[in-house]
């Protein structure tokens, strides 16, 4: 995210801001950030997730919904909002108006893409913040330039537990949407650095 130029901004100042362009900003503290573009492996396992889920949902009736980045998300802590890469959720959706602008209030679900220069911030202070959504119990942090998954879900006793995939012949049980994701298809199309061990691409020997 590259900060704008002006030195101070207020959350009118901001408003204006996102209404007057198509590109995606975000506030805290009287800065304001640039939402950079995205790389065609971000793009596309963001198109991959969405697709999964939706057909899932859709196979099975399930009265669920994929949100896409673009859909703002209430953060009581970080306010007045953030865009995740996705955020999904099995019940109606509620929104609230922030000066004219729908907003999410009850995610159950979101996704982060990672990438050099928001990885250490999805995985500290962002998680932290998104805990204080009282609907969000389930935190998925995707890698982009080899498969992995880390995943975050809220338990009972508020803990949250923790799981790591990193094969693509392996699923993960994503349970705040009750359903799984298949490694594969999450990565499909996805071209991985050179670098990446043979395995993890789906390179398996005869």
């Amino acid at each position: 995210m590259l900060p704008q130029e002006k030195l101070k901004y207020t959350l009118d100042d901001y408003i204006e801001l996102e209404k007057s362009t198509n590109e995606k900003f975000e506030y805290w503290d009287g800065n304001v950030f640039t939402l950079a573009g995205v790389s065609d492996a971000h793009a596309q396992i963001q198109i991959n997730l969405s697709t999964a889920l939706t057909i899932e949902f859709r196979s099975k009736r399930k009265r669920c919904r994929v949100l896409p980045s673009d859909m703002r998300v209430k953060v009581p802590s970080y306010m007045p909002y953030r865009y995740p890469d996705l955020s999904a959720l099995c019940c109606e959706a509620k929104f609230e108006k922030f000066k004219g602008l729908d907003v999410l209030i009850n995610p159950q679900l979101i996704v982060e893409v990672l990438s050099d220069s928001t990885e250490a911030f999805d995985r500290g202070d962002k998680f932290t913040y998104y805990k204080s959504i009282e609907s969000f119990i389930e935190y998925l942090l995707i890698a982009q330039h080899r498969p992995h998954v880390t995943q975050y879900v809220k338990q009972a006793d508020n803990s949250w537990s923790y799981k790591e995939v990193n094969e693509l012949s392996e699923k993960i049980y994503v349970a705040s949407l009750d359903c799984e994701l298949r490694l594969d298809e999450l990565y499909q199309d996805v071209v991985f650095p050179s670098d990446v061990l043979p395995f993890q691409r789906g390179e398996f020997a005869e």
